[in-house]
């Protein structure tokens, strides 16, 4: 006995035909949903924003009304307040059920102004600070689409072979849109039409030019539009991550010798930052000061050799920047200076490596601050 058995949720869907009525209204689809989510996602940021500036009073009243007036609209268009309420009425009126009284009227302006509506209406309520999920509200906004686009082949004197195919395509391409899911789109189309189905081929295509219209922008403010793998990651660190401030520099007063003596013999440090006060001025290299004669080095002060060209970087940079500019640069160290010019630290080749076999050990990442 098996422990699955898969029937599709439309009856009589795996009947379904495909040709090129279909194919041509999947590119439309795709189209019409993919440039739908992205204004959908766009507005729905507005609005959510508009929530969060605005009193709720104003929220509320202003919401209210504009509710009611598309409501009242909606009734002297569709003879039922079709813009209220999850949907289903609206999903009735586009079938034409009988139930209902909704018979005949179905046109393709018709169908334009309820899909216009019911997406103001949910901007609206959004804006207003009301609650609950855009799933539906994109379900239904689909499923308008799908008839659209079905009435406009229509019209238009496309044959196509089957009705029942457009309404859950239309749904699977916006919802695919609205929440950049395109498997999922397809996967819903072949679980609704009996897996086997020829109908999960104009799926594949709406979803496709769906991707390829809608951009990055979802109706899910928390989406992320890739995952990065674990080095991806740490190269997006801030430079705080890797930044030394305990950094013992020198003034471009002091002499050669006091550098050879105090930080090159002294200290084993090749390279020293040259600071006046708190402005950083460059670097002071043991190779730079070699080329001077030894008999001088008394007299000849550390910002007569001081290289000035060496690359800086601000700390709003991030892990990835200060690598490329040392790969640029040919430079193991990065100075990290202010807007002011102010030395804050410095960025080492050494640093990062250490950082990399710090995060490998703890798998995680470091706080920036």
């Amino acid at each position: 006995m098996p422990f699955i058995h898969a029937e599709p949720l439309l009856p009589g869907a795996t009947s379904l035909k495909v040709g090129a009525g279909e194919l041509i209204g999947a590119v439309l689809l795709g189209i019409g949903a993919g440039f739908g989510g992205r204004v959908y996602a766009w507005c729905v940021g507005k609005a959510k924003r508009f929530s969060k500036t605005r009193s709720p009073l104003l929220r509320v009243v202003a919401g209210g009304v504009t509710l009611g007036l598309l409501a009242l609209l909606s009734d002297q268009l569709f003879d039922a307040p079709l813009s209220l309420g999850p949907g289903v009425r609206a999903v009735a009126w586009t079938e034409g059920s009988s139930e209902l009284g909704f018979i005949g009227n179905q046109t393709v302006l018709l169908i334009l102004f309820l899909f216009f509506i019911r997406a103001l209406a949910t901007f609206t309520t959004i804006a207003a600070g009301g609650t609950g999920g855009l799933f539906i509200p994109l379900a239904v906004q689909g499923i308008l689409l799908g008839h659209l686009v079905q009435k406009s082949l229509e019209e238009a004197g496309i044959t196509i072979y089957s009705e029942r195919i457009w309404p859950i395509l239309g749904l699977a391409a916006f919802l695919a849109a609205g929440y950049r899911t395109p498997i999922a789109a397809v996967m819903f189309v072949a679980e609704a039409t009996g897996g086997g189905s020829a109908a999960v081929v104009p799926a594949l295509i709406a979803a496709a030019v769906s991707q390829l219209v809608a951009g990055n922008g979802s109706v899910s403010a928390g989406q992320k539009v890739e995952r990065v793998g674990h080095l991806e990651h740490r190269m997006t660190l801030p430079l705080a991550s890797a930044l030394n401030t305990e950094v013992l520099t020198v003034p471009s007063g002091a002499s050669i010798a006091e550098f050879v003596w105090i930080h090159a013999v002294g200290r084993r440090e090749a390279i020293v930052p040259v600071v006046d006060g708190s402005t950083y001025i460059g670097l002071c290299t043991v190779d730079a000061c070699a080329k001077v004669d030894r008999d001088t080095w008394d007299d000849v002060l550390v910002g007569e050799v001081v290289d000035r060209d060496t690359p800086v970087a601000q700390p709003s940079w991030t892990i990835r920047g200060a690598v490329a500019a040392m790969d640029q640069s040919g430079w193991e160290l990065l100075p990290v200076i202010d807007a002011n010019g102010g030395f804050i630290g410095l960025v080492q080749a050494s640093e990062i490596v250490k950082l990399e076999q710090i995060l490998d050990d703890t798998g995680g990442a470091p706080s920036p601050f």
